[in-house]
């Protein structure tokens, strides 16, 4: 029998994105190794393991969250990709969640909720939650809306905690706050009720990663961005085959697009003056899958078309329509994302009367079939063999 490339994993399986990176690699691995693959149990950033330096691998898929790993990466001599964000100029290919994109998602989430102050808060030591936090201030100014960081002090977790209790106090409400991740999400409603605000009507927050579990414990339940850590995976397994099979792959990073956003309570909020509108948005959210149009907007909340449609612009920038469709196929790309339902089923789920309408439509938004995307951003269903 031919030999198995010997693969070494070092990505952390104590949290929701490594362990869908792992769920990645495991797929492509199915469909064309096989691999023999070794993982150990480690936490994030944890040293690369004393094993590496004798081990007889052929190639290795690290999360190097700082330059010590990387060089004793590279000291192996083995092919590496890097599925990590942490290091700016990365001795490797990189495969990591567009930061842009994440930031983008977040910003649209809190002006669909007609939100005129959004925050940002950040984590000491880690590159991509700066960024982040750059890429999120540069689309909030440019769209005039206010903005505000919190600055992290040198302090222990509890003076920490006081501190970001006491500048929540301080932004102007109702405000978004996007946490750079989940974790971080949990601490900025722990600090809203230390201060006595409420979530979601005075701040509303928003994490990344969208940890189920750790998103579902949260009080109340935290909103987060979705990213594509299986499809990360994926294409960090195709990287280094090629790496291993002697093909020259450029040194540099991958962006992958998240999927989308897992409204929970924590955002579920209309901040938005004009009540008339603001009750028009909470029917089309409650009422989005079930088919709705501009015709039951305006049976819910009687007025004048003309009217609802200057209304919706000045309070939320959009017409009613495009943000009915927005919203349904934000909940098509759920359905995709995460769940076994086929293309027919899912567009029954969503509210389209013909699947052939789903497909329309999220092709004229995405580029993509609904088909085309969810194969693109989610492995398929491993069977019983390969192939």
């Amino acid at each position: 029998m031919p030999k198995r490339p010997r693969v070494a994993l070092l990505i952390e399986t104590s949290n929701r994105y490594g362990r869908q990176l792992l769920r990645g690699i495991r797929q492509w691995e199915h469909e064309h190794g096989p691999w023999a693959l070794r993982l150990v149990e480690q936490g994030r950033g944890a040293t690369v393991p004393s094993w590496l330096k004798t081990w007889n691998g052929d190639g290795i898929i690290a999360r190097a969250e700082h330059r010590g790993i990387a060089q004793a990466l590279k000291a192996t001599g083995l092919p590496v990709v890097d599925v990590s964000a942490a290091v700016e100029r990365s001795m490797f290919p990189q495969v990591v969640t567009d930061s842009w994109e994440v930031t983008r998602l977040a910003f649209e989430h809190f002006r669909d909720r007609g939100l005129a102050h959004m925050a940002y808060c950040g984590a000491r030591g880690f590159r991509w939650a700066v960024q982040r936090g750059r890429f999120f201030r540069k689309q909030v100014l440019e769209e005039g809306v206010s903005f505000h960081e919190f600055e992290l002090a040198d302090r222990t977790p509890e003076a920490e905690l006081r501190q970001m209790a006491r500048w929540l106090k301080r932004l102007p409400k109702p405000v978004g706050v996007m946490a750079c991740y989940d974790i971080r999400g949990q601490l900025v409603l722990e600090a809203c009720y230390s201060a006595g605000l409420r979530v979601p009507d005075e701040v509303a927050v928003l994490g990344v990663h969208n940890d189920v579990l750790l998103c579902e414990l949260c009080d109340p339940p935290l909103s987060s961005v979705i990213p594509d850590a299986a499809r990360a995976g994926a294409l960090a397994a195709s990287l280094l085959d090629q790496l291993m099979a002697g093909q020259k792959v450029p040194v540099k990073a991958h962006q992958i697009a998240p999927i989308g956003v897992a409204t929970r309570q924590s955002t579920d909020i209309v901040a938005v003056e004009d009540v008339r509108i603001a009750d028009a948005v909470r029917f089309i959210r409650r009422e989005v899958c079930a088919g709705i149009n501009v015709g039951d907007v305006l049976r819910e909340v009687p007025m004048a078309r003309t009217a609802l449609e200057r209304r919706f612009r000045e309070a939320l920038g959009c017409t009613p329509r495009q943000l009915i469709e927005r919203i349904r196929l934000e909940r098509v790309r759920t359905f995709l994302a995460e769940t076994e339902a086929t293309v027919a089923e899912v567009a029954e789920r969503t509210g389209y009367a013909h699947p052939e309408y789903m497909t329309v439509a999220f092709k004229r938004a995405t580029g993509e079939t609904p088909r085309e995307w969810r194969a693109k951003h989610r492995p398929a269903r491993m069977g019983p063999g390969r192939g």
